[in-house]
């Protein structure tokens, strides 16, 4: 019996150091290394045998501007559809890192790496790597058959990435980062990681990172005892401690401040606490699931979140699609949610027409599913009929604009959403010239370049000065 045949990995740089040690560190781990200088020779290596992953450089010449490193993953996408890609950049790009796994790589790492991390990241990717792709409704068929994702509704391929992915991590104790934008579901995704896990009989407790102020954060996350201060006239269980053999989801990671984030990693690196005015320590059994609607890796690079955390943080990480990327669920979603609001309200079953289907599927809807459920549960309310039609949305959407309380079109929007759209308004309006739209937002070019990278909305502007 032959013995099984080890992992192989392609590294695709046109540095021979690189590739070296990439090599050794590889083969030292127990998997089979190639190496490819430039796209050509890495697609030719993709042609003449079986490959498990690709570890590639977004530059193969003194260009750099990415350009040839997203134009190699895309076509390794369109010929190798479910072959994962790792993708290298330094801190100083990592806004097109981000654009890289927007675009289908698995995730990236940055040089110079840490051995241990980055084997890490590989065996994970490995392990979470997606079998041939099956008809949508047949894979989540499949999915719903193994896995408790009962609330999630759709069969998008992207979305049934996430959940395969999920279901395959919920049994661990792997922390998870879910990445995705307001309204998106990420809280979905963090509970069906936990009612997936062994410790789905224990609780899921659930912190808004962004609402903790930064005075009562060890009080709030570790609790106290009697005394501690002022108001301490009883003991109290802080979060890590009600998490203890649960799941602890941390929220809006990304607005944490730098100080405490401190206080966070020494939780996570050895999940001991403190309580406030405590003599002694607290040892914590958890497991930590995270989310946010920033780019961590940006924050990073900026010096706005610890680099340490974020690797505590984002063992395996979760890309939520936005609606818009998934419109062919937008009709499953829209009768999923007017069925429950109408039994929620006591109402008999509404229904939508083609046309309401439709008119509902255009829409770009930047507060994603949130978005979707208020505007349903709007146009029920004000119509209140059994079968709602594009005609009814339409006059719900103008009623509740002539109200004066949303003339700017953002109802149901964070400010992060309202900045977007304004943004994407005004790209449209001068025809993505940088110049223009900077000077109508009030910004400089450089502060418009960063919410352009932000909001994945750098493709949609040209670089021409405004004459």
């Amino acid at each position: 019996m032959e013995p099984p045949r080890k992992p192989r990995i392609l590294i695709v740089d046109d540095d021979a150091a690189v590739q070296i040690s990439l090599a050794l560190l590889l083969k030292q781990a127990g998997f089979d290394a190639l190496c490819a200088d430039d796209p050509r020779q890495a697609l030719a290596a993709l042609a003449s045998g079986p490959v498990d992953l690709v570890l590639q450089d977004m530059n193969f010449s003194l260009q750099t501007s990415g350009e040839e490193g997203l134009a190699l993953l895309a076509r390794i996408r369109e010929l190798h559809v479910t072959l994962p890609v790792l993708l290298m950049t330094a801190w100083g790009s990592i806004a097109l890192a981000v654009r890289g796994v927007q675009a289908g790589a698995a995730n990236f790492f940055t040089k110079p790496w840490d051995n241990a991390q980055l084997l890490e990241l590989i065996k994970a990717t490995l392990v979470l790597a997606p079998s041939a792709a099956t008809p949508g409704r047949a894979a989540r068929q499949a999915l719903d058959a193994q896995f408790d994702f009962a609330g999630i509704v759709g069969e998008h391929p992207q979305l049934l990435r996430v959940l395969a992915t999920i279901g395959q991590v919920a049994a661990t104790k792997a922390p998870v980062l879910i990445l995705g934008e307001s309204g998106s579901g990420k809280e979905l995704i963090a509970d069906a990681i936990h009612r997936n896990s062994p410790r789905a009989g224990r609780d899921c407790v659930k912190i808004n990172m962004g609402a903790i102020t930064p005075s009562l954060f060890e009080s709030e996350m570790f609790g106290h005892v009697r005394g501690a201060f002022t108001d301490a006239k009883a003991d109290r269980k802080g979060h890590v401690a009600c998490a203890h053999l649960g799941t602890l989801f941390l929220d809006e990671i990304g607005e944490l401040n730098r100080a405490d984030q401190v206080k966070l990693l020494r939780v996570l690196q050895d999940q001991r606490y403190q309580p406030v005015g405590a003599s002694r320590a607290e040892q914590a059994d958890l497991r930590v699931v995270s989310a946010t609607n920033r780019e961590l890796a940006e924050l990073v690079a900026a010096g706005e979140f610890r680099e340490d955390l974020f690797y505590r943080l984002n063992l395996i990480t979760v890309r939520l699609p936005p609606l818009r990327e998934r419109r062919s669920d937008i009709a499953l979603l829209a009768r999923h949610i007017i069925a429950e609001v109408a039994a929620g309200y006591g109402m008999e079953a509404v229904g939508l027409t083609p046309q309401a289907i439709e008119w509902l599927t255009a829409q770009p809807w930047p507060g994603n599913i949130r978005q979707l459920k208020q505007t349903l549960e709007r146009t029920l309310l004000l119509v209140g009929k059994p079968l709602l039609g594009q005609a009814d949305f339409i006059a719900a959407q103008q009623q509740q604009e002539g109200g004066g309380q949303q003339r700017l079109g953002v109802d149901g929007m964070t400010l992060e959403q309202v900045e977007r759209h304004m943004i994407a308004r005004a790209l449209e309006q001068h025809q993505g010239n940088i110049s223009r739209v900077a000077k109508a937002l009030g910004l400089s070019r450089t502060a418009l370049y960063r919410r352009l990278d932000r909001h994945g909305l750098a493709q949609s502007a040209t670089d021409e000065a405004a004459p």
